[in-house]
């Protein structure tokens, strides 16, 4: 125990040392942070969500004070770590949020692990490469380790890495990760069982029409007047980037909490 708030480990999964924290107390929220990040690169999100939630923050393979392994990152090995996980420290079944990297895992978690995930919250992500515009995938492309020289999340890394020399190694995964086209079966991600709110910035890496496009495949789009309120729901935060998304923590929570505490829906 760090503190009377914060508890903080590391499970041994798929050959890993995965880090994780547990906050607050109540129904279990996962939060999955994005690439090159850290738990405390979420900022303000874990211990606002904690207020009312039991929320569980990891750090993926490679980041953080999570040590990297000889293994490529893919969406599905993170989505099994996590699993794996929460298994670890006991827990059943749980909420998922995941932002941008952590959305996809989240996508992924709820395909290959659906009885884990109750409610699922996808931020900056897509179920297709296709998803993202092609300028992103252009400057991933160009992306060098020196290019985070100062910036928080190189300085986030080098506080908590265990081996902080294995940087280059991280980005040459990510590079990889981000270069690989994919796109997972619209027919399972509209099988996903869990209530998915679906949020992006106005100004985001993903395209507007494809989080309309996701938010279909997960039962939205329809005149709830008359047929109901859909599992589905969809928010897209005015005037916010892909990165000011981390700083739109209260927007979040004031979105993602009434979500979260909604009475499952029938269909789900």
């Amino acid at each position: 125990m760090e503190d009377a708030d914060r508890q903080t480990g590391y499970a041994p999964v798929n050959g890993l040392k995965m880090y994780y924290e547990i906050h607050g107390t109540g129904q279990p929220l996962v939060v999955l942070h994005g690439s090159f990040m850290t738990i405390e690169l979420m900022g303000k999100l874990v211990p606002e969500l904690a207020r009312s939630r039991q929320v569980i923050a990891v750090e993926f393979q490679g980041h953080g004070h999570t040590a990297d392994i000889d293994r490529p990152i893919t969406y599905e090995n993170l989505a099994d770590d996590t699993a794996a996980l929460l298994r670890h420290v006991g827990v059943e079944s749980a909420d998922v949020y995941g932002y941008s990297l952590g959305g996809g895992v989240a996508l992924q978690i709820a395909l290959r692990h659906p009885q884990v995930v109750r409610k699922l919250i996808v931020a900056s992500a897509s179920y297709t490469s296709e998803g993202m515009y092609p300028e992103v995938l252009a400057g991933i492309e160009q992306i060098k380790p020196e290019l985070f020289d100062g910036t928080p999340w190189r300085g986030a890394y080098d506080r908590t890495a265990p081996h902080p020399g294995a940087f280059a190694a991280l980005v040459a995964k990510l590079r990889q990760l981000d270069m690989t086209p994919y796109t997972w079966p619209a027919e399972a991600v509209r099988a996903i069982g869990a209530p998915t709110l679906i949020v992006l910035g106005d100004a985001d890496g993903i395209r507007p029409e494809h989080a309309v496009e996701l938010f279909r495949l997960r039962g939205g789009g329809v005149f709830g007047d008359l047929a109901g309120l859909p599992a589905a729901q969809l928010a897209v935060l005015p005037g916010t980037t892909h990165l000011g998304m981390l700083d739109r923590a209260d927007w979040l929570v004031a979105i993602v909490s009434p979500f979260l505490d909604a009475p499952l829906h029938p269909s789900a």
